[in-house]
């Protein structure tokens, strides 16, 4: 509801979303079954281990599904647009203009023979027709607002002559500084360590706060996601089998989001031996 007292409608809305690749023996294997959900301006997390769909799912969001590969859906909708039917110049006018998507390590993410701030530069320039003057001070800007105290200097550096926490900040100076309505977040601070961690999950929060910028947050870290998103879904083999409320993951029904939680390591208790899920076959149904 925004400050008027009229219910928003919501930025991004999926429905019945399937995601299916080839098989070796000649049929199709779903690896996203019939995920629903709806995104506002608000941080929404999605859990779950290696292999659970997380990011197949904002990969069809964003259009990048694997040729392979057959996306089907209810309704993926973005503001109204048909993301499933739209023309392809709309895609891409789409993706990385009003839909942005931070990977999951910038080493594998960026591009190695570009200066940092040249790659920047051509991401505001696929969207908005600027001059290469113009480019640089938004580029600088962008860089700015991400925390980087010499913008200047990391501009001109090459991937591979910054940090890893550096280099992700940078990757999200590059996907913000078309100014997009949603933002898809998969796995950013898990090849960061603890400090740089909470300045990401800091930027990240002031775009939700400042910018209203819809969020997706993918990650398999429960504890982060509990404490940083507004609502979580926890997907297993493709499907969600649960959603609530951050503040309320304790009183999770799921016997496999309790297992999950039971797996935290907690201080004081006795860890041996290593609490283990019991997987149980009908959560794959």
């Amino acid at each position: 509801m925004n400050p008027t007292g009229t219910v928003e409608e919501p930025t991004l809305v999926v429905e019945d979303l399937r995601v299916s690749f080839p098989g070796r023996d000649g049929g199709w294997i779903e690896a996203v079954r019939g995920v629903s959900f709806t995104l506002g301006r608000e941080r929404l997390g999605i859990v779950g281990e290696s292999g659970s769909g997380k990011s197949q799912t904002g990969r069809a969001i964003l259009g990048l599904t694997a040729p392979e590969g057959r996306v089907t859906a209810k309704r993926l909708a973005f503001n109204g647009a048909d993301l499933l039917n739209c023309q392809p110049k709309q895609r891409r006018e789409l993706r990385g203009g009003r839909i942005a998507m931070v990977l999951q390590d910038p080493k594998f993410s960026l591009n190695p023979v570009m200066t940092i701030g040249k790659q920047i530069m051509e991401t505001l320039q696929a969207h908005s027709a600027v001059s290469d003057k113009q480019a640089k001070v938004k580029a600088l800007q962008a860089l700015e607002s991400v925390q980087i105290d010499d913008p200047e200097r990391v501009f001109n550096l090459y991937p591979h002559e910054v940090s890893g926490g550096m280099g992700q900040r940078a990757m999200i100076a590059m996907m913000l500084i078309a100014e997009p309505d949603l933002l898809i977040a998969d796995e950013p601070t898990s090849a960061l360590d603890v400090t740089v961690q909470l300045q990401v999950l800091s930027i990240l929060d002031a775009l939700v706060v400042q910018r209203g910028v819809g969020l997706i947050f993918i990650s398999h870290d429960l504890r982060l996601v509990s404490t940083f998103c507004d609502r979580i879904l926890v997907m297993y083999a493709g499907k969600v089998v649960e959603e609530l409320q951050a503040g309320g993951l304790a009183n999770a029904k799921h016997p496999y989001t309790q297992g999950l939680l039971n797996c935290l390591p907690k201080l004081g208790d006795d860890c041996h031996p290593l609490p283990v899920l019991n997987r149980q076959p009908e959560w794959a149904l």
